[in-house]
């Protein structure tokens, strides 16, 4: 019997390259994402290349959908054996032009998805006494990033679940892994919020990171995926994916420097 994946967020980007490459790998794939097209469309796909694959259109900041997710994942599989947290929302906006409700949106989604998904995989990982988590979270969870302190909050908080859970659940068979990817030439601008003093400098803000994006600096999808693919394989704490490894380093050594190198490159 194959080994199954659930991968979130897998219907565009990092979360379908992910998936794609799972699949070339012999997993079976369970889907999860929002966009129901998209979704299928990305099984249809796997599947044409002879691979089973089952999309499940689920929002994952609602426990309900994630539980449903989950029971229909072993319905179709009996066994899960990797989760691939990978659902994420991006907003690159000053504290005072960030509301409550983009709060709860980020928190939700960025957060609160990986959270469900672990509590509802989690009873089925320990009776099995077996199971590998990879919570894909960002640089920006090693590294403060201007204007985007929702964002990175959230992203912080995902390094301190995956390393903390990390204790917790290895001596029970289970690996819990970070990959921390740096900026990643996918889908981002189409999902990305940007929110600024004038519409000017909002559009400034998008145009520059289209710019990044298309830069020597970015990631690709697949980079990512074959991040988590690796880290499943030969299970270690974290992997920060590309340049972000740079930036990271840098910000354990010389923080300062970091950062006033960051506001020069990301503010306008």
């Amino acid at each position: 019997m194959a080994p199954t994946v659930l991968i979130t967020g897998a219907s565009q980007g990092m979360g379908k390259a992910t998936a794609q490459l799972f699949a070339q790998k012999g997993y079976d794939v369970v889907l999860a994402a929002r966009e129901a097209d998209r979704l299928h469309s990305v099984a249809q796909e796997i599947r044409e290349q002879s691979c089973q694959a089952l999309a499940v259109p689920t929002d994952v900041s609602d426990s309900q959908q994630v539980n449903a997710l989950v029971e229909k994942a072993l319905d179709a599989y009996t066994r899960i054996d990797v989760l691939v947290n990978n659902a994420g929302i991006c907003m690159t906006a000053p504290m005072a032009k960030t509301t409550q409700q983009d709060w709860q949106d980020i928190i939700n989604v960025n957060l609160w998805g990986y959270i469900y998904t672990i509590q509802a995989l989690l009873p089925h990982f320990l009776e099995q006494k077996s199971g590998t988590i990879v919570n894909v979270g960002s640089f920006g969870g090693k590294v403060p990033l201007p204007n985007m302190t929702a964002y990175c909050t959230s992203k912080y908080a995902v390094t301190g679940l995956t390393e903390t859970l990390r204790l917790e659940l290895e001596p029970q068979g289970i690996q819990v892994c970070g990959v921390h990817p740096s900026v990643t030439n996918s889908d981002f601008l189409e999902r990305a919020v940007f929110r600024s003093e004038a519409t000017s400098d909002t559009e400034n803000q998008r145009q520059q990171m289209g710019e990044i994006l298309k830069s020597p600096v970015a990631s690709q999808p697949q980079d990512v995926a074959q991040a988590v693919w690796d880290v499943v394989q030969h299970p270690q704490a974290e992997v920060v994916v590309g340049t972000g490894a740079i930036a990271t380093t840098a910000h354990r050594f010389a923080p300062s420097l970091t950062q006033w190198l960051l506001q020069r490159s990301f503010s306008n």
